[in-house]
């Protein structure tokens, strides 16, 4: 799958810290939900179906990472 990120207006979390390690995402994508590094804006981005991200999203809140 292809997607045509050249117009995407990307994100950060509020909660990342200034210069720290960070993704952004790029919302108005209706099936997947595209993912940068936020130091490499220009670099590649992966782009993951949107319900599976929005999965690993909750389980993240969720604390199930925790102890990884």
């Amino acid at each position: 799958m292809h997607s045509d990120l050249s117009g995407a207006s990307w994100r950060k979390s509020s909660y990342s810290q200034q210069g720290g390690e960070c993704i952004e995402v790029a919302d108005g994508f209706a099936a997947v939900t595209p993912v940068r590094d936020s130091k490499d804006p220009e670099g590649p981005a992966l782009v993951f179906p949107a319900e599976a991200f929005a999965a690993f999203v909750a389980a993240a809140k969720s604390g199930a990472f925790d102890l990884l």
